[in-house]
């Protein structure tokens, strides 16, 4: 795209310096002209796209420099934004005038100056040849056709829209309203390509950048809206001429996405809307995020407020929540996070995720709560309940084990495995307090497991049961006959471990 001329003519230099600032750092190419005088000339001999007139200037008005403009055929057809403070009664003036296409009413910000005016270079053309030929125009431009999807969030919710994209590999737009806001959500495959927002402060984006991004919070303002033409072109052009680092700004639209997902996962969702036909906002071309919806919403949880995550006052667990049909994608999510979904099988603690998993108290709860927003995990009661698993092969055995689970439900929680297979898979998903195993052939087993590197019993209760005093072993924490009854085996399973010399630590 072809930098954009804007002429300003006012008297005020104050005016003058903020157009020139704001404009020429929305990649605008800005003349300055302080009476009505040099205005016209300048006008004459550059054509600019667009003029951005004062409707009180020194000696004339706007009113007279807009007919004079109209008079000379080269300017007869330069659009112009006219701008006063007395806003309606000045504004009256102009209706016959073919080449005003906007009013800028004074004081204003300078977001509603820059808006303005690339509204007005988009449609100047179309509305001053309307003027001037009376012929109709559109009421928006690039108009979207029909949704291929609406609804509102009354019974889906918005992991279960994004889950149905992804599973389908559809490419689009998913805007989502809320009771403040609009978020659009850019998907190509069913991935996560962008997220930009309307309605949102983009110091609500710089809040949670860190030091690292602080040089690239001007762009904020830009990438939240989603903002095509000039001011794009300008940074994809500093990218590929190497002067701005893609690395940091891919961090930064990824960190945007992660907030704005946050807020809609914790807003006021109202409906949704999904069209295939709406293209992909032309930075996200250069640098798309090509994320899951999982690996956004725990970075946002890892970069959130401490106020902003729940207590765990209420329930301070978390279980893995089966859900069928349940989206899988886990892009951009880090192997390290990915471990959490490995512990959760059962309930269990942030202490204790934390523990097994070697994080950080304060990492374990925030992951923990992405994957709760991602509806993969979900809270639950903590109680003090002992876990069990059992290798038995003995029969009359197993049904006393299952007699004590079934009917001691409220202290011991257990599972039964009849080989070496079933213990190890049922020890990849979740870790025991304590292992009841049969002292036999076993034995040589689970001293391959304990003395491996990795070895998943480690800190687990290890008891064994059997006839032969010369079975046992000083790898066993504690021992119990093979004849025990129901009451002797949950003894077994409450009692504090009496390490014997040279036992499993």
């Amino acid at each position: 795209m072809s930098e954009k001329t804007i002429l300003v003519i006012d008297d005020s230099a104050t005016i003058r310096r903020l157009c020139d600032s704001e404009l020429s750092n929305a990649g605008y190419q800005v003349v300055l002209a302080p009476t009505a005088e040099a205005g016209v000339s300048i006008a004459q001999d550059q054509s600019p796209d667009l003029i951005i007139l004062d409707h009180q200037l020194p000696g004339t008005t706007g009113y007279e420099v807009c007919c004079q403009l109209l008079a000379i055929p080269q300017t007869a057809k330069i659009p112009i934004v006219a701008s006063s403070t007395l806003r309606k009664k000045a504004y009256a003036e102009y209706v016959d005038c073919d080449n005003v296409v906007d009013m800028l009413p004074k004081p204003y910000t300078s977001e509603a100056l820059v808006a303005t005016v690339e509204n007005a270079i988009n449609t100047a053309e179309m509305v001053v040849n309307s003027q001037c030929e009376g012929s109709a125009v559109p009421e928006v431009i690039d108009e979207l056709g029909e949704s291929e999807l609406t609804g509102t969030f009354g019974c889906f919710g918005l992991r279960e829209v994004i889950d149905m994209l992804n599973n389908g590999g559809k490419s689009g737009a998913l805007e989502v309203q809320t009771d403040r806001f609009r978020v659009a959500i850019f998907v190509d495959k069913g991935r996560i390509q962008a997220v930009t927002a309307s309605g949102v402060a983009p110091s609500i984006v710089a809040a949670y950048m860190p030091e690292a991004l602080a040089d690239l919070t001007p762009v904020i303002k830009i990438t939240v809206a989603g903002r095509r033409g000039s001011e794009v072109d300008g940074i994809v052009e500093l990218i590929d001429n190497k002067v701005l680092d893609p690395r940091l700004l891919r961090k930064l639209l990824r960190l945007q996405a992660a907030v704005l997902l946050r807020l809609c996962f914790s807003g006021n969702l109202q409906s949704f809307r999904f069209n295939t036909h709406q293209p992909l906002p032309s930075l996200f071309h250069k640098l798309p995020l090509d994320a899951s919806l999982l690996s956004l919403l725990v970075e946002g949880a890892l970069i959130c407020n401490q106020d902003e995550l729940p207590t765990d006052e209420q329930a301070p667990g978390f279980v893995r929540k089966a859900v069928r049909g349940q989206n899988m994608d886990r892009a951009g999510l880090s192997s390290r996070h990915m471990r959490l979904m490995s512990v959760v099988a059962e309930s269990i603690s942030i202490t204790q995720i934390a523990k097994q998993l070697g994080w950080p108290a304060e990492e374990a709860r925030r992951v923990a709560h992405g994957f709760e927003l991602a509806e993969l995990v979900e809270r639950c009661q903590i109680t003090n309940t002992t876990k069990v698993f059992a290798l038995v092969a003995n029969s009359d055995l197993g049904k006393t084990t299952e007699a004590v689970f079934t009917q001691n439900g409220e202290q011991v929680s257990g599972k039964i495995a009849q080989d070496w297979l079933g213990l190890r898979l049922m020890l990849r998903r979740s870790k025991p307090d304590a292992l009841l195993i049969e002292m036999n052939e076993n034995l040589d087993q689970l001293q391959k497991l304990v003395e491996d590197p990795a070895n998943p019993l480690a800190g687990v209760r290890l008891i064994g049961v059997g006839n032969n005093e010369s079975d046992w072993t000083p790898d066993l924490h504690s021992t119990i006959e093979m004849n025990c009854n129901e009451e002797q085996l949950l003894q077994a399973f409450l009692a504090e471990p009496t390490l014997s010399e040279g036992a499993v630590k």
